[in-house]
């Protein structure tokens, strides 16, 4: 009786198992298949249960313990089976097994709550130390703005005065009639077949007469203007016209050509200057007008009437010096070349200016050597290549000063003029010092530099080696 017994209880533990996993029939997963559920009941397998047991099952286990008793001994006894020839279980057996396991699971379903509730802690992020400090949160506080906060601005620094307009979104007659400086006549062409620009300056009208400096009075009737042409940003490379005496209305009609290739030319700014010719003082600028090259058909080419806006430029350039400088320690001989100078300040109205330069040695504050160049007839842009040696010991050479002045030439009265620059130990500016500073740390090798030439009062105020020339 103990074989039979102990070989259904085995049974009944391998159907559950195999439930469990995998159907006996077709070795399939129970939740893949449904060939051992039962027709009547549907039974829904959830898979192994996890390692830990849940809770709802443990509360569960106290109150089954009796109901499997009562289920085991009514529903399916332990009586004796009969083993069939070919040891197999009948079929008696099977659908009991089945039965038993399908109301046990039923009974656990419903036991079983339908959503479980999870307790889920916030994850913390930060770095890891011993010694946790809270961090509270940061107040919004608002900034406290003043009432007079918005009178500190200043509106005039943001209107539009007479030197700030934007004249481009003025017509000529309006820019006439605010500025009253009058107006001129130009053309521009290109020539594609030998790449270089033609500027005409035809005329002007309408020129202010010249005022003195206090406003007082008029210095003279009528203006002796002529005009600057220029490419910018090159202004060193300028034209100039020349000058017509005494009228408001100049006639002028000069060509003037620009050697630059197309595609540049395009991306230059025209800018042609009025100027008024001052004999005794430096040279006035009545007014300007600029007209961008990449607005206009420089192939096709025409001729405007533009009308003179106020210059930043009041005064114009004195010109500019080409000089090279060379000591030799073992002759103690100091050379100068005097190479060139351009735009030069027009000295004389009717032929321009025939220039010349005084070199002056100082030492310390003495006049120890004078000389000069030749003066070149009616030119602006005089070539020199005038050498000069001067003998200074090595050890005078510190103390020593170049003066550089350019007259023009004048037979009938003094020599006007035109502009000073002081080189040495009382240099008149950082570019005169700069090339003397150079000189000296490159002995028996020549250094070149172009220098702008300055006023007279301007070089007497900062060079004590001005003063002691003439």
């Amino acid at each position: 009786m103990l074989e039979p017994l102990n070989e259904g209880f085995l049974s009944r533990l391998s159907d559950l198992l195999l439930c469990r996993w995998t159907c006996r029939h077709c070795c399939q997963k129970c939740y893949e298949s449904s060939c051992c559920q039962s027709s009547e009941d549907e039974v829904e397998i959830l898979g192994p249960f996890p390692a830990q047991t849940p809770p709802w099952l443990m509360a569960s286990r106290s109150s089954d313990k009796d109901g499997d008793s009562v289920h085991t001994a009514s529903e399916v006894p332990l009586t004796p089976r009969t083993n069939s020839p070919d040891g197999r279980r009948s079929s008696s057996d099977t659908s009991k097994s089945t039965y038993s396991l399908t109301r046990r699971i039923s009974s656990l379903e419903s036991r079983r709550p339908s959503s479980p509730l999870i307790d889920i802690k916030p994850i913390e992020f930060g770095v890891l130390s011993a010694k946790k400090e809270p961090i509270q949160p940061s107040v919004l506080r608002r900034t406290y703005t003043p009432d007079d906060y918005f009178r500190k601005f200043e509106p005039h620094l943001y209107s539009l005065d007479s030197s700030s307009d934007d004249v481009d979104s003025l017509t000529d007659e309006e820019i006439l009639s605010k500025y009253q400086l009058g107006m001129l006549h130009f053309s521009t062409q290109y020539d594609l077949l030998h790449n270089h620009l033609t500027v005409r300056v035809i005329e002007a009208r309408d020129l202010p007469p010249p005022i003195s400096h206090d406003g007082s009075r008029q210095d003279m009737a009528h203006s002796n203007p002529y005009v600057k042409i220029c490419l910018l940003p090159d202004q060193k490379n300028s034209k100039q016209t020349g000058v017509k005496r005494k009228t408001q209305k100049p006639v002028f009609e000069e060509r003037y050509t620009f050697e630059i290739p197309f595609l540049e030319a395009q991306r230059r700014t025209l800018l042609l200057t009025v100027v008024d010719f001052d004999k005794f003082s430096r040279h006035c600028v009545i007014g300007k007008v600029s007209v961008p090259l990449c607005e206009v058909d420089l192939v096709k080419g025409g001729h405007w009437w533009k009308a003179l806006i106020p210059s930043s430029q009041n005064e114009v350039e004195l010109g500019e010096l080409l000089l090279s400088l060379n000591y030799l320690p073992s002759a103690g001989r100091l050379n100068v070349d005097v190479i060139r100078a351009k735009q030069l300040l027009q000295t004389d109205v009717s032929q321009g200016s025939d220039p010349f330069v005084k070199i002056q040695l100082v030492h310390g504050l003495k006049l120890v050597k004078t000389k000069k160049t030749s003066f070149l007839r009616g030119t602006i842009d005089p070539f020199y290549n005038e050498s000069f040696s001067f003998k200074v010991p090595q050890e005078e050479l510190e103390n020593a000063s170049l003066v550089f002045t350019v007259f023009g030439h004048n037979m009938k009265s003094s020599n006007d003029f035109i502009g000073r620059i002081v080189i040495g130990q009382y240099s008149s500016g950082p570019s005169e010092s700069n090339h003397w500073r150079r000189m000296l740390n490159t002995h028996r090798t020549a250094v070149e530099q172009w220098h702008s030439l300055r006023s007279r009062a301007e070089c007497d105020r900062v060079s004590p080696a001005s003063l002691e020339v003439t």
